[in-house]
């Protein structure tokens, strides 16, 4: 069981935050942001509050009161012509006020210029993986499987074969219908380490729906190099549904074990649905039953560990 002390004081939790954006409107271009409002078209319904610069401040008002010693920036969908420089930038905002401490850019798999974009990021010290999404269905009773740019296409996997070359992980970000196809392209890349991003999206929380889930997920576990990132938990409309929540993160740990399990926030865009404080309680309640080495992992170590993270200078 854990220890009291631990989970009732979080100021001295140590948290790596393992997921989360930072853009600035004036300074690159953000279709989703700045162009033809989507409105309800996003997965979690209206996103007006996104529609505003979110820089180092936000992110450390929006974090104040939790030990936050490391954080991952994952690509915030910036032009995809301006790949390198939401690197370049990124870079710049970490020289000036610390954060984020290590940069997860895009490419996709099968550009043109593919291998001219890697070689460019990679010539950027904080860079560790790469997050590029294949097309993918828009339901569980529709099927894209191997048309262009899906994870059969043989130009998709030769992109992602192309991160081996770097030491590049990747971040998987698929709907949980598409998690099975998923722990195929892991069993093919041994040597590629890939994190799932927000706990494989059960967006579907009825039995059958969750065990679908969970059957995907299982698949993926079965390889020693994909970990998961438990982070964003809101459904459609920004409903936050506490007991499911805390149900899809017991069980996501139960699948992978408190070793491969990473704490994320995915700020900004997860406020629409729930505060950096509610995500990190939801998180802990649902560990409730793992001792203090487990949460340390789950919260901490294991972001380090896969991100190639020196904590020391936060």
């Amino acid at each position: 069981m854990h220890t009291l002390p631990l989970l009732r004081d979080r100021t001295k939790l140590a948290i790596v935050d393992a997921h989360h954006h930072l853009w600035d409107l004036a300074a690159g271009h953000y279709p989703w942001l700045q162009d033809e409002y989507q409105g309800a078209a996003f997965f979690l319904g209206e996103y007006q509050t996104l529609r505003r610069n979110y820089l180092a401040p936000e992110y450390l008002r929006d974090t104040s009161g939790y030990n936050v010693i490391a954080s991952v920036h994952v690509e915030a969908e910036r032009s995809r012509s301006e790949q390198v420089d939401e690197t370049h930038w990124l870079h710049e905002v970490r020289h000036s006020t610390g954060l984020p401490s290590v940069v997860v850019p895009h490419v996709s798999f099968i550009q043109a210029d593919r291998d001219d974009i890697l070689a460019s990021h990679a010539r950027y010290p904080e860079v560790r993986g790469i997050r590029s999404k294949p097309v993918t269905a828009r339901s569980p009773q529709e099927s894209v499987r191997g048309q262009a740019g899906t994870m059969q296409d043989p130009r998709w996997l030769e992109g992602l074969s192309a991160l081996e070359r770097y030491g590049f992980s990747w971040d998987l970000r698929v709907p949980f219908w598409h998690l099975a196809e998923a722990a195929e392209v892991a069993a093919t890349f041994p040597r590629i380490r890939i994190a799932i991003n927000h706990t494989g999206l059960p967006w579907d929380r009825s039995d059958e729906g969750l065990s679908q889930w969970r059957t995907g997920l299982a698949a993926l576990a079965a390889h020693p190099n994909v970990f998961i990132k438990l982070s964003e938990f809101g459904l459609a409309g920004g409903r936050w549904d506490e007991q499911s929540n805390r149900r899809v993160i017991r069980d996501a740990v139960a699948i992978f074990g408190t070793e491969r399990a990473m704490f994320a926030s995915n700020l900004p865009v997860s406020s629409i649905s729930a505060s950096f404080g509610v995500i990190v309680e939801t998180v802990l309640g649902a560990l409730a039953d793992y001792d203090d080495l487990a949460i340390g992992r789950v919260f901490s170590q294991n972001a380090m560990a896969f991100y190639r993270i020196d904590a020391r200078g936060w």
